[in-house]
Parts: C-alpha cells; structure tokens; sequence
C-alpha cells in the first residue's frame, strides 16, 4: 500500500493502540520510521521496538506501548510537519512542548533528536512531531 505520509501512519497507529490498550502495535519499517522510535525509547515514551522480517525485502516494527498505572504514557502525540506544509526551525526558534514536559522530534543535518538534544548540539532542522 502506497502511503503518503509513513511517519503520520505511525503516529497514528501508536495513539490508537493505546487508546485501545494495546501492548504492542505493528507497522511497515522504514529507517525514519526507526529514527523516530530510537528518540521515543531514549526518552522513555516507550518500552522499545523490533525490527522482523516478513518475507524478502518486506519487514516490519513492532513497537512496545509503555503504561504507567494502566494509563498510556503518551498522552498526545501530533505530527507538525506535514507533506503539504513542512515546518523548519532555527535553534532558537524550536518550541518547548508543554513548557518542557514533551518533546519535540526533529529532523536535523546530524540525524534524528529531540528538542533538548538540538539544542545541545546548537542545531536546527525539521520539527516531525510533538509528544506530551
């Protein structure tokens, strides 16, 4: 299946899982979509990933929901940069997520981080999503 947006798929599939209490979700793999899940799982927003394969060429992650008192620890995740309207931000001009409680995931020139970590390496870049 052709999609449009792979990374807006996977969010998508992470706030619905656990909406239904789902201790792990699937998703096709791709190298962005791993990036994203490796700043989640450093950040604790998650248990972890797999990556599996499914038959030649196809494979697939398999993504461990954290729960925190039988309440999802993710409690709102929304992408920001969209395929119709990308969003770019200087170091400076990066947002603090619920006054720092969330992060911010962002596409820069030295790979995928978090909010904190651009700002440590004194770089910008393309802000992926939000997650509270």
């Amino acid at each position: 299946m052709l999609l449009s947006d792979p990374l807006g798929d996977l969010l998508t599939r992470i706030r619905n899982g656990q909406r239904a209490g789902k201790p792990v979700v699937e998703s096709p793999a791709s190298t962005l979509r791993m990036n994203v899940l490796e700043v989640l799982k450093r950040e604790g927003y998650i248990r972890g990933y797999s990556s599996e394969d499914v038959r030649a060429g196809i494979r697939n992650l398999r993504v461990e929901l954290k729960y925190q008192d039988g309440q999802p620890v993710i409690r709102n995740i929304d992408r920001v940069s969209k395929p119709g309207r990308r969003v770019y931000k200087k170091v400076k001009d990066i947002p603090r997520v619920y006054n720092g409680l969330g992060i911010s995931i962002l596409s820069t020139p030295r790979g995928v981080m978090s909010d904190n970590e651009a700002r440590a390496a004194n770089v910008g870049g393309e802000i992926l999503c939000e997650v509270f």
